[in-house]
């Protein structure tokens, strides 16, 4: 890598880490100007298309994908390598059923090994996609599994051993909807790219060449790399036109290590119907959101107030970086037909606590904390429970069927503190507290990835169902996981 100029902020935590920073060439700054060479909102909002179902009979789900090379012009004259599944950069949606047979063929065309994950999924061990199942160049991976969950939206990506960042920043990811007979049922926006819209949010940075600048430093990996431009479905500063009513949003914080917060330019209020692992018992108003890297929401945005040529943007706080005006929503018309607001969603029996018969603790640490400086300090960072990731140990037993409580903290340390997130394959889980107080409404449902602040403790709930094998927890910031910040946990029977 040739040294560059880094226009970056971060290089006092590398000064205080003793770490010489990185130097890059990047384009822009980011922000709403930064953005300015994409075109200033003049491109319709991408839609990703739905997988075509290989089974016309819809009896099955039998799907076919190849992950490829491709490229993109983000900026116009500079053409950007990137990765796709079925394209140039992305992946098509996948729609299925509960209870549906599910069957996918996946064909590798890169030169690496890559997997395919589905985050969210409750699946066998062997079909998870984690850095266990890998898939070598010009290999094909065929898993079949039957789908055994609710409606939820949940998404696809590689989890390939300290291939991961690389991959998803280089633009593999896709959404994974899973419907069901409830969901059918309830009177909310359902079509597909029309009022019900998939967006898949994502922040990069590139090189004055137009290419990605996905360079894997000491700040990078402590930081996670995050970028000075936004991406919506793959396209900056989009437009998506809809018309006045209600507008069903599917939120995909698919970035490789940032938080979000995202709000609306006129602070107006939206309604949560769904988190990770489906829909919510009730509704909640909400006038901002904060997602995690991995985390998903579904809210419905009520337009039936704004005329004819209104515009709105939906805007995102990158923690600890720009403010981004991601896109804009235009009004088109009025809606072919209404729908209400529900006062009520999935009603389920919770996860009781006395059902748990194992409580499990877990130490989220950064940068060696408690080691001092040298070495030694930069040889222990980021770990759980002292410990990187060992494809060949097992660090948690689990007895199939059994119901647990994992307490996980996010110890903050004398040098450096940040934030870190806890995804779990396999299971949804209840987050029962978060410093010992019990979450806000719209944390209350299903939840596959829980964000976790520097000094915080969380504990979660999750019932460890149907098969046995071995699966992955870990960070869900990418580079925190590709650095070993992840574990293995085996259900046995």
């Amino acid at each position: 890598m040739k040294r560059r100029t880094i226009l970056k902020s971060g290089l006092a935590a590398l000064v205080l880490a003793g770490v010489a920073p990185y130097t890059l060439s990047l384009l822009g700054k980011g922000g709403f100007a930064g953005n300015a060479l994409a075109g200033e909102f003049s491109r319709p909002l991408p839609i990703p298309p739905l997988l075509e179902n290989l089974d016309k009979s819809g009896e099955t789900a039998h799907f076919s994908m190849t992950v490829q090379r491709g490229h993109v012009e983000f900026f116009p004259g500079r053409t950007t390598s990137s990765f796709g599944y079925n394209g140039n950069f992305l992946g098509p949606t996948i729609r299925v059923r509960n209870g549906q047979k599910f069957r996918m063929e996946l064909n590798n065309n890169l030169s690496q090994t890559t997997t395919l994950h589905w985050h969210g999924l409750h699946v066998p061990a062997e079909w998870d996609g984690g850095p266990r199942q890998p898939v070598a160049p010009g290999a094909r991976w065929k898993p079949e599994f039957t789908i055994r969950q609710e409606a939820a939206t949940l998404w696809y990506h590689p989890h390939a051993m300290g291939l991961t960042g690389e991959q998803v920043y280089n633009g593999l990811a896709g959404l994974f909807y899973i419907e069901d007979d409830f969901s059918d049922t309830l009177d909310i926006p359902g079509t597909y790219g029309v009022d019900d819209i998939p967006l898949v949010l994502q922040d990069r940075r590139f090189y004055s060449n137009g290419q990605f600048a996905y360079a894997r430093n000491m700040h990078d990996v402590v930081n996670g790399v995050t970028g000075n431009y936004f991406l919506v479905n793959g396209a900056m500063q989009p437009t998506l036109t809809v018309a006045s009513g209600l507008v069903r949003l599917r939120l995909l914080n698919g970035s490789n290590s940032s938080i979000y917060t995202i709000h609306f330019t006129d602070q107006r209020s939206f309604t949560m119907i769904a988190s990770d692992g489906g829909f919510l018992e009730e509704p909640v108003n909400l006038q901002s959101i904060v997602l995690s890297a991995g985390e998903r929401a579904e809210v419905l945005l009520d337009l039936s107030d704004a005329e004819a040529g209104t515009k709105l943007s939906l805007l995102v706080d990158q923690m600890g970086g720009s403010r981004f005006e991601a896109m804009r929503i235009e009004l088109e018309g009025s809606a072919g037909r209404s729908f209400e607001l529900p006062g009520e969603l999935r009603k389920r029996a919770p996860i009781e606590q006395s059902e748990a018969t194992v409580v499990r603790s877990f130490t989220m640490e950064t940068m060696g904390t408690g080691s001092g400086m040298g070495m030694g300090m930069m040889g222990r960072r980021l770990t759980i429970n002292g410990k990187k990731m060992d494809i060949n140990r097992i660090d948690e037993e689990i007895q199939l069927g059994s119901t647990e409580i994992w307490e996980i903290s996010n110890q903050a340390g004398m040098m450096m503190s940040m934030p870190h997130s806890m995804h779990l394959h396999d299971v949804q889980f209840q987050l029962l507290s978060r410093n010992g107080v019990a979450p806000p409404p719209h944390e209350r449902g299903r939840k596959d990835t829980v964000l976790i602040m520097p000094g915080e403790t969380v504990r979660i709930l999750s019932r460890f169902r149907d098969y046995t094998g071995i699966y992955m927890y870990h960070c869900h910031l990418l580079e925190h996981e590709d650095d070993g910040m992840m574990g293995q946990f085996e259900v046995v029977g």
